[in-house]
């Protein structure tokens, strides 16, 4: 299962069939695993129906289409209608969020930068620039303000204004708190969210360090627990409204955390990029039969990991960015070479296999995410980067820092804050 957050697609996964719908992308996957070019074919054999995005086409969301399926008594895990709707509009979320108690961080929606720069002007303080509708996934938009007075926010919405104004029609302006990020993921069955939680802290950012453009996703570190405060303060307070969708499947919400409580930023109702690949690796049990119980309803019998994990993407130019004259120079084809036979820890993106040999595929430079796990964050650390020094690819890159920002506070400050321990009774 796969998907690139920026460009609108949608892969799906079948017991034995893998269906890629955008035309740019179809050699993905080829020589791994067996594909499909009509997915509608295979629906009426199949045990499980995956949907890993939102999208299918640009006017076409995939949660109707799960809805559909659903309804003609298909297992299906993916979304409705209203739960794409949480990550299209980030307004919506928020109401949704509102309405059953979660606690939310100031937020405004603004269709006039006039009138996003004139709030700004009225109430100086630090903001978070969230682009909204179509160019919502070009996640070089989100911008971070630093400045108390938000004088950069305004200096960025002007320019915007000049070259962007013709695309984009809304944003999101979000009070910045300070905290510790932290991404909460659950796994509903229709009904219920399983016993596990996953806890991820997502690495945005390409450069060591957090510098450099916004690039969806460079790395993750992550460990499992239970339903703690952190969940029940969050999808505690959903369930029944996800329930009521009838929603199947893997939803996280990034928060903000501090000494004085949760704030919840945004929702991603589907699988996570690389984060799948790193729930993979630390589902010890088949995923196989952990993705069938989800669908029907069951309460799947997993196990995981009990320790730590992270994922760092290994890209090529001219990743974040979309450039085919790089793309083509520098990486269109281009070969993984593996300098020892275990292939334990990789895990394929925009890969193929061509005549025994792993190659780059897709045109947007994110061949393969290397995984590692240990009893403590420095121990997965150590893994993975050993993995990769195994790995040689002409001009890939990576950042060199996934996991430190646990080690050197952040566990720390969530465990003092008291949000790692049982939720309240």
């Amino acid at each position: 299962m796969r998907r690139q957050s920026n460009s609108l697609k949608s892969t799906m996964c079948y017991t034995r069939a893998y269906y890629i719908e955008s035309e740019g992308d179809q050699e993905i996957g080829d020589g791994f695993v067996p594909k499909t070019d009509d997915w509608r074919a295979e629906v009426d054999w199949a045990d499980v129906i995956i949907f890993d995005d939102i999208w299918v086409g640009p006017d076409i969301g995939t949660g109707k289409l799960a809805q559909e399926l659903r309804e003609q008594g298909k297992a299906v895990v993916g979304g409705t209608p209203n739960t794409d709707h949480l990550e299209e509009d980030r307004g919506y979320a928020m109401e949704i969020l509102e309405e059953h108690d979660v606690n939310t961080v100031e937020h405004h929606i603004f269709n006039d930068f006039d009138a996003g720069i004139n709030h700004v002007k009225e109430n100086p303080a630090p903001y978070v620039i969230k682009p909204l509708g179509e160019v919502q996934n070009v996640k070089r938009l989100l911008y971070v303000g630093n400045e108390d007075d938000g004088s950069d926010v305004i200096d960025v919405l002007r320019a915007y204004k000049k070259a962007w104004g013709h695309r984009m029609k809304g944003f999101q302006l979000q009070r910045k708190v300070q905290g510790v990020e932290v991404a909460i993921c659950g796994f509903f069955n229709g009904e219920t969210f399983i016993d596990q939680v996953n806890f991820n802290f997502e690495h945005k950012k390409l450069f060591p360090g957090n510098i450099g453009p916004q690039t969806g996703e460079m790395g993750t570190s992550m460990f499992w627990a239970g339903q703690n405060k952190l969940f029940e303060e969050t999808f505690g307070k959903l369930e029944g409204w996800l329930a009521n969708e009838g929603y199947v499947g893997s939803i996280d919400i990034n928060c903000i955390v501090n000494e004085n409580g949760i704030y919840p930023l945004e929702f991603t109702p589907r699988f996570g990029y690389p984060t799948i690949a790193l729930q993979e690796e630390s589902i010890e049990s088949s995923t196989g039969e952990f993705f069938y119980d989800l669908a029907h309803g069951n309460d799947p019998n997993v196990e995981v990991h009990n320790g730590y994990q992270i994922a760092i993407r290994v890209v090529l130019p001219p990743f974040p960015f979309d450039d085919d004259k790089t793309y083509d120079e520098n990486s269109r084809n281009a070969a993984v070479v593996f300098e020892t036979e275990s292939r334990e820890g990789i895990h394929l993106e925009d890969a193929k296999k061509v005549d025994g040999q792993w190659r780059v595929a897709g045109g947007n430079g994110m061949p393969i995410v290397v995984t590692g796990k240990g009893e403590t964050m420095q121990a997965a650390r150590e893994q993975a980067y050993d993995r990769i020094d195994d790995i040689v690819m002409p001009n890939m890159y990576y950042r060199d820092d996934i996991g430190e920002r646990w080690i050197s506070g952040d566990g720390d400050r969530l465990q003092a804050w008291g949000y790692l321990g049982p939720a309240d009774s």
